[in-house]
């Protein structure tokens, strides 16, 4: 037996080893069968959407999700290698009340200890999850609904300007779309905020690659895929001129991709840990300290892509049939130099900032910490 039935409130943490396995599909199943909740990592954001998603773990993970782990008693882990952005500087506060049980094919990874008495299964993810199934597993619908209670006590909180627009740009997707998306602020804001109607679409996020420029790129490969088909990017202006003579491809193919510049006009990840781990010491991430952007409506308009600025997020329903035609645009949406990425887990202390208020965090520790 893998699942320990003794467990009150255990959730499941997907990684992209399931969608390698080919086993997308039976995440879906398990939580159908058992209500137990599944979060995810960063890389795996889209295995559970739609009304399953509670979202995803790690430094910039949803909070909500963050403080179900904190809470949980088991933690069955399917294709995560649970790294340091998902474990955190100090393992021992990883899921602290928590059995964990890992399932991974890259014995390597095993052979790192995250909890001394952790249990290990060297599999194939889907092999692993077909066996999980075949168990005899109670339904925890009880603590399905206290995790989804408290999901909506905090549904909103943590919205910066950058969740905001990725948000809005979710309004407008068709069910089940494919979504490439490029490295920085950007792929944060939407592994946080972008929610997907249907189960089957896909959410293309660099991960461990960390290449600045890869969302365009991915976008065109997505295209080509689905023969030229629809696909949207996201990107930042610092991701986007690290691979703008795409563009060419984009229109000499006629793709039809659309194209979502979160443009705040400064390398914002970058000058984040410059101003929060080297005192405000700005280098090539401001325009006062060396970077520039170029106007990306001319420069899209040069390569013969029809495109718009807007002045604000809220700007993109002037724009809905745009997305929905098989012509190629780009929307470039001015934000915030300021806007920030939250909520951060720091890794001196494992705690989450900004701070959650008081009555929300009393009415989430009613929620998710009984422990009898």
């Amino acid at each position: 037996m893998i699942f320990h039935t003794t467990s009150r409130k255990p959730v499941l943490v997907a990684g992209n080893g399931i969608r390698a396995a080919g086993a997308a599909e039976l995440v879906y199943d398990f939580i159908d069968k058992t209500h137990i909740p599944v979060l995810t990592t960063m890389n795996a954001v889209d295995l559970v959407q739609d009304r399953y998603r509670i979202g995803f773990i790690g430094t910039y993970g949803n909070r909500i999700a963050n403080m179900i782990l904190n809470e949980c008693d088991l933690v069955i882990s399917v294709g995560a290698r649970l790294g340091l952005r998902q474990i955190g500087h100090k393992k021992e506060l990883f899921a602290p009340n928590a059995k964990l049980i890992r399932a991974d094919v890259d014995q390597y990874e095993l052979g790192r200890n995250i909890k001394e008495d952790e249990e290990k299964y060297h599999m194939d993810a889907r092999h692993f999850l077909e066996s999980l199934l075949k168990e005899s597993i109670p339904d925890y619908g009880f603590w399905w609904d206290k995790c989804m209670a408290a999901k909506k006590v905090i549904e909103g909180y943590d919205n910066v300007e950058g969740n905001l627009c990725v948000d809005k740009i979710a309004q407008f997707l068709p069910k089940n779309p494919i979504v490439s998306v490029d490295v920085g602020q950007n792929e944060c804001w939407t592994a946080q905020s972008l929610w997907l109607k249907g189960i089957k679409g896909r959410i293309h996020i660099a991960g461990g690659y960390g290449a600045m420029g890869c969302g365009l790129p991915f976008a065109i490969g997505a295209s080509v895929s689905v023969n030229n088909g629809l696909v949207f990017c996201i990107t930042g202006d610092g991701g986007l001129q690290m691979n703008i003579q795409e563009l060419e491809v984009v229109k000499r193919e006629r793709l039809p991709i659309k194209i979502f510049v979160l443009n705040n006009r400064v390398l914002g990840k970058i000058s984040e840990i410059q101003n929060g781990s080297y005192n405000g010491r700005l280098a090539q991430t401001t325009q006062e300290s060396g970077y520039t952007v170029p106007d990306f409506e001319k420069v899209a308009n040069a390569y013969g892509i029809r495109a718009a600025t807007l002045t604000s997020y809220e700007s993109i329903d002037e724009y809905k049939e745009w997305l929905a035609d098989d012509a190629p645009c780009l929307l470039n949406i001015l934000l915030s130099e300021n806007t920030l990425l939250i909520p951060k887990i720091m890794w001196e202390t494992s705690t989450i900032k900004p701070d959650l208020e008081v009555d929300k965090l009393k009415q989430i520790n009613e929620l998710l910490g009984d422990r009898n």
